[in-house]
């Protein structure tokens, strides 16, 4: 079976929604079918129809989420020793070399990645481009707009 990594953060938020659709979301929607069978002819009932629907979401969604859990490697970063090697779950620190400008990304799984929050996937090219490499490397990343330079200044385990 194929290992998908995952931060520590990553597993907590996903446990997080898993237990709210088992304990909030469902049984809210099976008390929306069944407030909605009382109400006679299910063929013309919308209500009905759209509690169901909503069931088979939570219940897809339910089912993603277990077999991502099941199928995760989840990576703590904070026990591993700082060698100024790039890792997966390491903080970044860039200096774009053609503007000068820096940025900071963590390197996490594909469903923790947030581009807003500064979290990029580990199958990202940009990722790809750093994994292994250390701290005052110039690393050449290929990205649509064309390739850019970007030297790595710091690498944190956050």
């Amino acid at each position: 079976m194929t290992r998908f990594p995952m931060t520590v953060e990553g597993e907590r938020a996903l446990r997080e929604e898993l237990d709210h659709l088992k304990s909030v979301e469902r049984p809210t929607v099976i008390a929306a079918i069944a407030e909605a069978r009382e109400h006679g002819d299910l063929k013309e009932n919308a209500e009905y129809h759209a509690a169901r629907e909503q069931q088979g979401f939570i219940e897809g969604r339910i089912q993603e989420i277990e077999s991502k859990l099941s199928a995760s490697q989840v990576i703590d970063v904070k026990k591993v020793t700082n060698t100024g090697k790039v890792i997966f779950g390491v903080t970044v620190g860039l200096m774009n070399l053609d503007t000068d400008e820096e940025v900071r990304y963590q390197i996490v799984g594909e469903d923790e990645a947030d581009i807003k929050k500064g979290r990029i996937s580990v199958t990202s090219p940009i990722a790809r481009a750093l994994i292994g490499k250390e701290e005052g490397d110039v690393v050449n990343v290929r990205t649509p707009g064309g390739d850019v330079e970007y030297e790595i200044s710091e690498v944190e385990h956050l």
